[in-house]
């Protein structure tokens, strides 16, 4: 396997935009090729095989879509009452939006993960790992509602990112706010005064 990694990175960012675009039964190593601009058999140097090239998508998906640390420290200073800390979610969606391919790339690795036990193991485990890094940080951070609003939170606003992403008509930009903030009030739970 060849090891250039900026030439690795850009394969997956092709592998990335060709989920996104055609979905899994289009990603091929041909046309991850096409798409990174590479001659054709260089994706075949770096991946075994499809397989390999979903799992490493998978991966590299989640390192362009985690903020950096210092950000995310950032985002939960801040959230001190309702309004900021459904800044800091309607943020999230923002950060969705701004890497759309990537999401939907994700989307359609989420379904072949039903499908192929490696790519399900490691979506579960980097899933489960943001999960409860964000029920870490939501608690080091002082914020009410505990765990179960963290994982309640998690759903809607997941949720809430698949809508803008496949049907972004369904709700305008003020309604998708004032959902968020509604979620906060009722999930999260009255905030301690400031």
């Amino acid at each position: 396997m060849r090891q250039n990694p900026a030439r690795r990175a850009a394969l997956l960012d092709g592998a990335i935009e060709v989920l996104a675009r055609e979905g899994a039964r289009g990603l091929t190593l041909r046309a991850v090729d096409k798409e990174a601009a590479v001659p054709i058999g260089t994706a075949s140097n770096y991946f075994r095989n499809r397989d390999d090239l979903l799992v490493q998508a998978g991966v590299r998906v989640y390192e362009r879509l985690r903020p950096d640390e210092g950000v995310i420290t950032e985002l939960f200073d801040r959230a001190l009452d309702a309004a900021s800390y459904g800044a800091m979610l309607r943020g999230s969606v923002d950060r969705v939006a701004a890497f759309r391919s990537g999401h939907l790339a994700l989307l359609e690795l989420r379904l072949e993960a039903t499908r192929r036990p490696e790519l399900r193991t490691l979506l579960t485990e980097r899933v489960r790992a943001d999960i409860d890094e964000n029920v870490a940080r939501h608690e080091a951070a002082g914020l009410p509602g505990g765990a179960a609003a963290v994982l309640l939170m998690y759903l809607a606003m997941n949720w809430l990112v698949v809508e803008q992403l496949t049907l972004p008509d369904v709700f305008t930009d003020a309604e998708r706010d004032e959902l968020v903030a509604r979620a906060v009030e009722r999930i999260v739970g009255p905030f301690p005064a400031t």
